[in-house]
């Protein structure tokens, strides 16, 4: 009888595992070649700046360990499932207690493994808020729903700072050169906001009263997407930005096209109104509710 009950049970098991292979591999089939690349990454995006590489290797390795324990706990559990199976209505189990050499495993390891995550959770989080030589700053804006990118101290240009804004519905792009090191100085005037890139894999809150900052080193040249983090308002949603990757030529090209149209400044614009008027322009049109 417990030989007829294992049987089935295993050939349960096969069956389960057939379907679920064949509806993961009919998952698969359907992805964009976007989306089967981050399975291939475990759920993260290419990382498109040196710093990223560091948070990548963190995640990648992160998932290896929690898949090697998460092998040893479940076959562990299917081994005792198997091993100490009821053979008969009237048995009872043998009955232990007080086993300390496996009180003391169970006890050590997890601290031991909480250890070394936290060691190089740490050595990441210096590498990728290092402060270095960087090549550029931008004063970054969030404020209630739209962002500001202020191009400050740049040889390109004759003005102090030269900036773009997304006031008046429209959804701004901020724009790097690939290979050179830029600087994010992060404002808020109004809440706290978070700035990030997904294809960065970096996100850092903007806080009133206090400028956050970060760099990227940008390797691979194209377009991304931005938003907000965190939860700052009704229009939350509407926080968005794209981000284009360029050779230093096209960065210093865009600096001046911004030059050109007026956009400029003596100062970053940090304040909580409508930078076009704030800045001297003619003010965007109000969004409509």
């Amino acid at each position: 009888m417990g030989q007829q009950l294992h049987r089935r049970t295993a050939t349960t098991l096969r069956r389960v595992g057939l379907v679920a292979t064949l509806g993961a591999l009919v998952l698969l089939a359907g992805c964009s070649a976007e989306t089967q690349q981050e399975w291939k990454n475990l759920a993260m995006p290419d990382p498109a700046t040196e710093q990223a590489q560091h948070i990548f290797e963190l995640w990648r390795w992160a998932w290896v360990a929690a898949l090697a324990t998460g092998v040893v706990v479940w076959g562990l559990i299917f081994w005792v499932v198997v091993r100490y199976r009821r053979r008969s209505h009237d048995e009872i189990p043998v009955q232990t207690r007080y086993n300390l050499p496996l009180e003391i495993f169970y006890t050590i390891a997890p601290v031991i493994m909480v250890i070394v995550f936290f060691y190089h959770t740490v050595n990441v989080q210096n590498a990728v808020l290092e402060d270095t030589e960087q090549d550029h700053t931008i004063d970054v804006v969030g404020q209630q729903w739209s962002w500001t990118f202020n191009y400050t101290g740049e040889d390109a240009v004759d003005s102090e700072v030269v900036w773009t804004s997304g006031y008046g519905g429209n959804i701004p792009t901020l724009v790097l050169p690939v290979g050179e090191t830029t600087q994010f100085n992060l404002h808020s005037p109004d809440v706290i906001h978070s700035f990030g890139v997904p294809g960065f894999l970096m996100k850092m809150d903007v806080i009133p009263g206090r400028v956050n900052h970060y760099e990227v080193t940008p390797d691979t040249e194209g377009t991304f997407v931005g938003k907000c983090y965190e939860l700052c308002g009704s229009y939350h949603s509407r926080m968005l930005f794209n981000v284009e990757v360029v050779s230093a030529e096209e960065y210093d090209e865009h600096l001046r096209d911004l030059e050109e149209q007026g956009y400029t400044s003596d100062e970053p614009l940090l304040g909580g109104v409508d930078v076009r008027d704030q800045a001297g322009l003619e003010p965007a049109e109000e969004e409509s509710e």
